[in-house]
């Protein structure tokens, strides 16, 4: 049986630690018997069970479909969502997007929404940052973050980051007092490190800042 009714999972949960039923649901398989805005409604065995789907995912299931969905179960206090692919490897990729500091379920899945898999992982391999903040609530900072953590786990052959500049600034917090000191006025480490780029290194450290803020304003 690849379902559990939901007054069995509220049974469980007060039964068992809840690190233990994040997974209780791994797979569901139905029919399509609804399909609301982004997501669908699958009924397995006459139980209709809400998934978050990819938009791509969403356009080829047609109500009355049978389909098989790869879920990941996100339970929290308040709620409880299921999030379903068609595919194991977009269900993966999902799941490595959430190891990314500051990537929740719906925002994995906005970055999912960018193409199909394949383009997304191509995106994060080959840092196309812009292209991954396509994604709805994805800035900056998160996309960078994204391309570090995960361009050598995708599959793909990944971008030489340094030639980016994204481990520079890496390198740069751990040596350079300066960078690390305009970083936590806000700047990204990239922006810190091109700021910074032009005044002579030999410099006061407090003086490369200063230099920096004024150029950065005037």
């Amino acid at each position: 049986m690849d379902f559990l009714h939901p007054c069995i999972i509220a049974y469980l949960s007060e039964m068992y630690p809840y690190d233990i039923l994040l997974f209780m649901i791994a797979m569901l398989n139905g029919v399509v018997a609804e399909k609301p805005l982004d997501r669908i409604v699958l009924d397995v065995n006459g139980v209709g069970y809400g998934v978050f789907v990819t938009i791509e995912d969403h356009g080829r299931l047609n109500t009355g479909d049978s389909a098989k969905l790869h879920i990941y179960e996100h339970i929290r206090e308040m709620s409880h969502d299921l999030f379903g692919f068609t595919t194991p490897e977009a269900k993966k990729l999902f799941e490595q997007l959430l190891d990314v500091n500051g990537v929740g379920p719906k925002m994995a899945l906005s970055v999912l929404n960018i193409g199909n898999t394949g383009d997304v992982r191509t995106a994060i391999a080959g840092g196309d940052t812009k292209a991954i903040q396509k994604a709805n609530g994805v800035g900056k900072r998160v996309a960078e973050r994204i391309v570090v953590e995960l361009k050598d786990k995708v599959g793909l052959e990944g971008v030489d980051l340094a030639s980016t500049g994204m481990l520079q600034s890496e390198n740069l917090l751990r040596q350079d007092e300066a960078v690390e000191a305009l970083v936590s006025l806000g700047y990204t480490p990239q922006d810190a490190a091109a700021a910074l780029s032009s005044i002579p290194a030999e410099l006061a450290t407090e003086e490369r800042i200063k230099l920096a803020l004024r150029r950065a304003t005037g």
